[in-house]
């Protein structure tokens, strides 16, 4: 027998081996939910902060470029953070429909619904519609041409695990879905990127950050899996560059720091964007990279359940500054009429500027 297939069936996991949560949101739900919050990974919500920070990011930008009213803001925030929410879950079961059988075979997965058979393929797919329908049902709530924007992401989200089968990179293509959200804020505010190509190059810039951002902290996520993963087959850029990853992950910060840098240039922001965002980024990821201890799974997880907190929570900090110090004034690149606002916080969507 190869040793691959040796290794699977010593490693399949035992239902038995399974205990119901003890605590936190999904102990409080009936016994027969419990798999699909799994599923949606309710009881671990880093995935989700990490997916709505460049939708934060992107409206707050958009907030300062079009002196957007608090109110619209907060709103639009609050829609995002719904949406990250709901597709982060989807993202995650159709992950797992794919991983099935491979996740009872890795110690930190084995006792996911599919890989324990708590849950059928089927069952798993239904929820997967109900989510995406509830997802689309939240899109429509923004402006129309947040569909456009939004839609073709969907590609990127059912791909990302058949790339852990081809190639030493699928954190790129996870970056490419988890960054998705900065192209998302300009457009749920009013702008239109086809026809701002001021907008549209700071985007560019402030997703390619994010993408840099992603492959860093999904790095860091690979090595608690790195030995598990080597044996089944599973590819990630911490199997292939197991011995340069602290070197790769400053070459990550830099470039996440400087593109966000130039996003920030490009709408002419002020200093307190810049050297707010450039500080918080460096710091931050300059000591995740020191401290984290990339042998220790517990480690691994630490810095990864916090550095969204502390990175994410740094450039938007720095982000809700900026829109507060520009105040009233306007940098005279894009006006919004109040009357497009009024639609936009009253339920109607507000016609896009050309």
């Amino acid at each position: 027998m190869p040793p691959c297939r040796l290794y699977l069936k010593n490693r399949a996991s035992n239902p038995q081996d399974y205990q119901p949560p003890g605590t936190g949101l999904i102990s409080l739900l009936p016994a027969s939910w419990t798999p699909y919050a799994e599923l949606a990974r309710l009881d671990k919500p880093a995935g989700t902060y990490y997916l709505y920070f460049p939708c934060l990011f992107s409206t707050l930008m958009a907030a300062s470029y079009t002196n957007a009213p608090p109110l619209a803001v907060l709103q639009t925030s609050l829609l995002f953070l719904t949406g990250a929410l709901i597709m982060r879950g989807a993202g995650c079961t159709i992950n797992d429909l794919w991983d099935r059988n491979l996740d009872s075979h890795v110690a930190r997965t084995r006792l996911r619904p599919l890989a324990r058979q708590a849950l059928s393929p089927f069952r798993a797919l239904t929820f997967t519609a109900f989510q995406l329908l509830a997802g689309l049902g939240l899109l429509l709530q923004f402006p129309t041409s947040c569909l456009y924007y939004g839609i073709p992401s969907l590609i990127l989200v059912a791909t990302y695990p058949l790339a852990k089968r081809v190639t030493h990179y699928p954190q790129f293509v996870l970056g490419l879905a988890f960054s998705w959200g900065a192209f998302m804020g300009f457009p749920a505010l009013g702008v239109d990127l086809l026809s701002d190509p001021t907008a549209s190059t700071a985007v560019a810039a402030l997703y390619a950050s994010c993408i840099s951002w992603t492959v860093l902290y999904d790095m860091i996520y690979a090595h608690m899996d790195i030995k598990d993963d080597a044996k089944v087959g599973i590819k990630s850029i911490a199997l292939r560059h197991e011995k340069e990853t602290k070197a790769i992950l400053s070459g990550l910060a830099i470039a996440q720091t400087t593109l966000l840098a130039i996003a920030g240039t490009l709408l002419n922001t002020s200093p307190v964007f810049l050297i707010g965002t450039s500080a918080s980024t460096a710091a931050t990821l300059g000591l995740m990279i020191w401290k984290v201890r990339l042998e220790q799974v517990s480690s691994c997880w630490w810095w990864f359940r916090y550095g969204a907190w502390f990175t994410g929570g740094g450039i938007s900090l720095s982000l809700l500054a900026e829109y507060i110090y520009q105040g009233n004034r306007m940098d005279g690149q894009v006006e919004v009429p109040q009357s497009a606002w009024r639609e936009l916080i009253y339920g109607h969507r507000p016609q896009l500027l050309s």
